[in-house]
């Protein structure tokens, strides 16, 4: 009996990246606040990163994947300086719908924890149906 190939795309898949807090990053700089630490929206764009990065190596050939929903609880302020982590998996895949569970720490303190969910696309259709809406 021949083993069945593992599908490209398979809950279980993780990746990490990480982020030194700067001064572009705080809130008073994205505009999402007047404080100087690490803006939501920042936290946002490095869990969206993880996301990318759990399944950038495991795409069909001219394929992405685009966001289509976050839930995000931002939960602890981080200074300058400081560096934090984010740290997607896959935990669902359900069609062209992928979902992934993602933790953010400074450390050993969570800053943030949430859901996103991604769409696989045809990254070419994509584009040229984005341009044609414009």
């Amino acid at each position: 009996m021949q083993e069945q190939p593992e599908p490209p795309l398979a809950p279980g898949l993780t990746a990490r990246v990480e982020l030194t807090v700067t001064d572009t990053d705080t809130a008073q700089a994205v505009g999402s606040g007047d404080v100087p630490v690490l803006g939501t929206p920042r936290v946002l764009a490095l869990a969206e990163a993880a996301t990318v990065a759990a399944t950038a190596t495991r795409l069909p050939s001219g394929s992405t994947t685009v966001g289509t929903r976050v839930e995000l609880e931002h939960r602890a302020a981080t200074p300058v300086g400081r560096t934090v982590a984010a740290r997607a998996e896959l935990v669902k895949v359900d069609g062209r719908r992928l979902t992934f569970e993602v933790i953010v720490t400074d450390g050993n303190e969570v800053v943030a924890t949430g859901r996103v969910e991604r769409a696989l696309v045809d990254r070419q259709r994509f584009v040229e149906r984005a341009v044609r809406a414009s």
